[in-house]
């Protein structure tokens, strides 16, 4: 017999809801996450399950309801739902408990199986959509997916039903009907269409069949062919499928329709930059004379011309960007750092101080570096208290030790020990470190037995600690106790087989003595394999190459790292090489310019000496 009127289940008679706009963003999210969406009917835990439980038993409807009309149909794509026949008042009620009860003692299995026979046998379009919840709670997506397609026959203009069943369409990869249930869903929500078709791609997870969603965009995109969205949809279906040729095509009509459109322009230029590095910056060049206001695609070329090494022309774009968008953080820290490339250094500087007002994520890491551009030009009192600033981050230890550094430069190594020693660490780690810094500092002041000291004690505490053993390695050697440095760095190696500096330093030190170097190379080679982009390590590789006879292998390497970093160290190796190869003004220039940088610097200074008397 059928529902009472007035059971809150009985949703032929119940007044309908009202419908909410249809979002592809919360549909995306529902399918990604292998859900069915959040159903307006449902409740995963009532307080009070016997009130919206089946008041009555209920006999299969005789009437049609509203689903023989000419909206997308669903096919059964999975086995019906169990149950069938009659079921009585107190049975429905019963089974129904059974199923909400067991869902909160996280049985998830018995729920689904008392909701799909509960559904089946009352036709209900509630407690159709709550097994759709309950079984894709429970992963039994074939279930839910049955019940979703039912629900959608019963309530054919339920928006809920229809996104629940394209979620569940899209989990269990069924696209054939997806095109024929997005179509609908797309044309109820005009505001929301262009949005909506943006959306298209995120219904599906990275591991779909990229075919066959570009064959399910393409389908529900083409009556929308006067949008930009619509081709724009396709383009980013096509491109991810691998036809970048249909991709191009569909930006091309995109833009077309929507000449100054941002997001479709930094597609193209990413599609060009595939190919011709140089057509994807005429191209954008281009776009920005025609749409000078376009601050997406100028950030993008500013960055690109980075990538390019075209330092003064992406100066001149983040200056522009500046302009526009003066607050703009990641925008006034490019513009800073370019100016120091460009040795500008009050523009940078005024760029870091207004980038501190804009509170940054991360404020130690600015104030080390304005401490670095006053160090750079000399202001050293200035350096320090920026230095000191930095009480916090992975620029503290770094902050410290250049405080202290610059303390011991000008004869107060008392003061630049007390400065370490007082500093408080927030990681324990950083107090390795800072003895460390203390023990080189004891060494550039010819006290480096007493330095090694200070470690040696540390050590007798911590044994295994991988910055005591590395700091304390790195000392010995540079005051010629070669074995120790040795079988300290074997130590760290043993413990911590991917510590690529501690190889570094092994193999360096053995191709600067000019010994072992076929065991240097390779252990080098495991460093670069571990850290490929560590300038320092990619020097040392050039160094062993050298030693060996490569001068070009040698010459490729260090050049790379010098490009990485222009430290007068890379400077004083390259210069060799190149000095060595026959080259000698070029050596001559690169030692000159490094030295303008870095007068101070001994190894640079020895070299010099040594080549130009």
């Amino acid at each position: 017999m059928p529902l009472a009127p007035s059971s809150p289940l009985n949703s032929r008679s119940a007044a309908p809801l009202p419908r909410p706009a249809f979002s592809l963003a919360v549909l995306a999210a529902a399918a990604w996450l292998g859900v069915a969406p959040p159903l307006l009917a449902a409740d995963a835990s009532p307080a009070t399950p016997a009130a919206d439980a089946p008041s009555a038993a209920k006999a299969k409807a005789k009437a049609r309801p509203r689903a023989e009309r000419s909206e997308p149909a669903p096919r059964p794509a999975h086995p019906p739902l169990p149950g069938d026949g009659e079921i009585s008042e107190g049975q429905g009620v019963y089974q129904y408990l059974i199923g909400e009860f067991a869902m909160r003692r996280g049985m998830a299995d018995l729920a689904t199986s008392a909701m799909a026979d509960l559904a089946a046998r009352t036709d209900d379009p509630k407690i159709l959509a709550r097994t759709v919840e309950v079984a894709g709670f429970a992963r039994r997506f074939d279930v839910a997916l049955v019940a979703a397609q039912r629900w959608v026959t019963l309530q054919p203009e339920s928006m809920e039903a229809r996104q629940a069943l394209v979620s569940l369409l899209v989990v269990t990869g069924s696209y054939d009907d997806l095109p024929a249930q997005l179509g609908y869903l797309l044309a109820q929500e005009k505001v929301q269409l262009p949005a909506n078709l943006l959306g298209l791609n995120r219904l599906f997870p990275r591991n779909a069949d990229k075919q066959a969603v570009l064959q399910v965009v393409s389908e529900v995109a083409a009556p929308y062919g006067n949008l930009a969205e619509a081709h724009f949809a396709v383009a980013q279906a096509a491109i991810n499928a691998g036809d970048l040729p249909r991709g191009r095509l569909e930006l091309g009509r995109a833009l077309a329709i929507r000449p100054d459109w941002e997001s479709a322009a930094l597609v193209r230029a990413q599609l060009l930059a595939r190919d011709d590095v140089k057509a994807a910056l005429d191209y954008q060049a281009e776009f920005l004379d025609k749409y000078p206001k376009s601050k997406d695609v100028r950030l993008h070329y500013a960055r690109q011309l980075v990538l390019e090494r075209r330092f003064g022309d992406a100066q001149a774009q983040f200056r522009q960007l500046l302009k526009d968008e003066p607050d703009r953080a990641d925008v006034v820290y490019a513009a800073a750092i370019l100016s120091l490339q460009q040795r500008d250094y009050r523009f940078a500087e005024a760029q870091l101080q207004h980038l501190l007002d804009l509170e940054p994520a991360d404020p130690g890491l600015i104030r080390f570096q304005l401490g670095q551009i006053a160090e750079e030009q000399k202001h050293d009192d200035a350096a320090i208290a920026w230095y000191r600033q930095v009480d916090d981050g992975d620029q503290f230890v770094p902050a410290k030790s250049r405080a202290a550094s610059l303390l011991a430069k000008r004869g107060d190594l008392d003061g630049a020990r007390a400065l370490l020693k007082a500093a408080q660490v927030q990681r324990p780690q950083d107090q390795a470190a800072l003895l460390g810094s203390e023990a080189q500092l004891l060494r550039d002041a010819n006290r480096g037995d007493e330095g090694l000291a200070l470690l040696d004690q540390a050590l007798a505490k911590e044994p295994s600690n991988p910055d005591l053993l590395y700091d304390s390695a790195l000392l010995a050697e540079r005051m010629g106790k070669v074995e120790l440095a040795e079988s300290r760095l074997k130590k760290l190696i043993a413990l911590q087989p991917d510590h690529a500096h501690a190889y570094n330093a092994l193999g360096y030190s053995y191709a600067e003595r000019n010994v072992h170097l076929g065991e240097a190379r390779k252990l080098i080679e495991k460093a670069v394999s571990l850290a490929p982009e560590d300038p320092f390590i990619i020097d040392s590789l050039g160094w062993v190459l050298f030693r060996q006879g490569d001068l070009q292998g040698a010459l490729q390497q260090l050049q790379k790292a010098y490009a990485l970093r222009a430290d007068p160290e890379i400077a004083a190796h390259l210069g060799e090489v190149l000095w060595d190869l026959g080259r000698q003004d070029e050596a001559k220039g690169v030692w000159k310019e490094a030295a303008s940088r870095f007068p101070d610097n001994d190894v640079l200074s020895a070299v010099q000496r040594r080549f130009q008397p």
